[in-house]
């Protein structure tokens, strides 16, 4: 038989098991009184149904001890299944990692607060990201990442005043909610203090990690209802902070709207350019020295868009580095210019511009011959111009890439020189074809000038290593004589003809005229 002792009693099990006992110790008092159980007795004993009668005693001891095993059952059950819903209402509304609350909690406990809070009350809302932090967990792990999420958690707890409301929305993005007294001193304090306290190493097994943040800061008060519009506020505020350098915080301001969604109609607009073609290669000739013989062209791109008309390399080519979209515009650019000049004579060359971050593309020279390879231009009759701040990135990835693309035949140029920090370095550890010499050593040359004689210096340099010279920014004669005379391989600019249309140097080469006859600057703009 089941046993009562084995089971965990609660105060409801006890209480019901209780009011059982004394309403069968009523019913025992009630047949002694009225000696309806000597009656009993003396039938059965009569009628020799003692033995049937102690069976029915016992049988309804059994029933009774089994509904008071089922009703602990039952409560016990009962008991799990409400301790259940409650974790898992816990673990909806709070992150399991930190054990803060979540956006929904969070989102709900702001609403709630606006919704109470006085005429006069305002809050500061603060949406808190960590800088660094991918490199965490690509370098030491995602074991380190999580460590470093519940100390950034613990800090905040510490941190933030009192009555103030804190969330982890996701990743390394974190919110507070903090009283706000009309006193913006005190929250710029408070961020500051929140800066530094991240920029604190965390140990990390044996050594250390080391993050920051970046905030953004929006205040609402008592007529703002709408907890989400304050979170994107907070979240436009972070992200002009990321945009101005990092580890720093900024207030929010109206323009700051004004200016995400015109960005973001921009990226669209350079998204729709790229995939559809508006954005095309102009050609601007390259000359050799002395002879001033054209030899080829620089590829440069112009978007001509559908309602803004013709839009310059400086104001999309950084939105397109700044939004991976880089890659996709070079590609397309190389495609178009390489058909455009796969017919051209075949000893003229094109050079073509690549961001830093494309050398992160480890199949860069396999895309670049397939593009060549589909339009039956040889490689030979390419030329890349790499800067060195794509050096300065990363030395070793621009090594191997570099060494890729002159094993299929195409020439490496160093665009810019005279304008990095270890250019000496860099053509010691690679292998060069070409210097270019940048423009702003060129537009105001005299030949006593200390331009002059830095020029000069990368001229001799350039033939001591066997590296070939080109001059950028050509615009006038007594430049063009002084360069030739001091050694210079190749010359481009003004001088010899603007930027123009695949249509403009078909009939350029078609006609053999000199290249000086380029379209109307007003038309194609300035060279980039």
């Amino acid at each position: 038989m089941y046993k009562l002792n084995k089971l965990s009693l609660g105060k409801g099990e006890l209480y019901e098991l209780l009011c059982l006992m004394m309403m069968g110790s009523c019913l025992w008092i009630a047949g002694e009184q009225l000696g309806i159980f000597d009656h009993i007795l003396v039938l059965a004993v009569d009628h020799g149904l003692l033995h049937i009668l102690i069976l029915i005693a016992c049988m309804t001891l059994g029933v009774y001890a089994a509904t008071i095993r089922k009703s602990v059952l039952l409560r016990s059950t009962l008991s799990a299944l409400l301790a259940a819903e409650k974790a898992a209402a816990t673990a909806a509304r709070h992150d399991p990692l930190t054990g803060l609350p979540n956006r929904r909690h969070f989102l709900e406990t702001f609403e709630r607060r606006l919704n109470t809070c006085g005429a006069e009350e305002e809050f500061a809302v603060m949406m808190i990201d960590l800088d660094r932090f991918k490199p965490v967990n690509d370098v030491h792990g995602h074991a380190a990442g999580d460590a470093v999420l519940c100390v950034v958690a613990d800090r905040l707890n510490h941190i933030l005043p009192p009555k103030s409301s804190v969330a982890r929305l996701g990743g390394d993005e974190f919110v507070a909610l903090v009283p706000y007294a009309g006193n913006q001193d005190t929250l710029v304090v408070l961020a500051q203090e929140i800066i530094e306290s991240f920029r604190a190493p965390i140990p990390w097994s044996e050594g250390q990690v080391e993050v920051s943040a970046t905030i953004g800061i929006a205040v609402v008060g008592s007529e703002d209802h709408d907890a989400e519009a304050a979170l994107h506020a907070a979240d436009l505020a972070m992200y002009e902070g990321k945009r101005e350098g990092r580890g720093n915080f900024r207030f929010f301001q109206e323009e700051m709207d004004i200016n995400l969604r015109a960005r973001l109609q921009a990226e669209a607009d350079l998204r729709k350019g790229i995939q559809h073609g508006e954005i095309a290669p102009h050609f601007q000739p390259i000359v050799k020295l002395p002879s001033e013989e054209v030899v080829g062209f620089e590829v440069l791109a112009r978007w001509y868009h559908p309602t803004k008309g013709l839009i310059l390399p400086d104001n999309f080519v950084p939105l397109a580095e700044e939004t991976g979209m880089i890659g996709d515009l070079f590609y397309s650019i190389l495609d178009q210019a390489a058909a455009s000049a796969a017919n051209w004579p075949p000893h003229l060359q094109l050079s073509v511009n690549i961001a830093p971050q494309q050398f992160r593309d480890h199949y860069l020279a396999e895309r670049i011959l397939g593009i060549l390879t589909k339009n039956g231009f040889p490689p030979g009759r390419l030329e890349i111009e790499v800067t060195e701040s794509s050096l300065i990135t990363d030395l070793e990835a621009a090594r191997s890439q570099i060494a890729s693309l002159q094993s299929l035949g195409i020439k490496i140029a160093l665009d810019d020189f005279g304008t990095g920090y270890s250019s000496l370095y860099h053509l010691k550890e690679l292998k060069f074809d070409k210097i270019k010499i940048d423009k702003s050593y060129l537009t105001t040359l005299s030949q006593d000038s200390d331009e002059a004689k830095f020029v000069d210096a990368i001229i001799k340099l350039g033939s001591s290593l066997s590296i070939e010279t080109t001059a950028e920014g050509i615009e006038s004669s007594s430049n063009l004589d002084w360069l030739s005379k001091q050694g210079c391989t190749f010359a481009q600019g003004y001088l010899f003809g603007r930027p123009m249309t695949k249509e403009a140097v078909d009939d350029l080469l078609e006609a053999k005229q000199a290249p000086a006859i380029g379209e109307d600057p007003a038309h194609f703009g300035i060279a980039a």
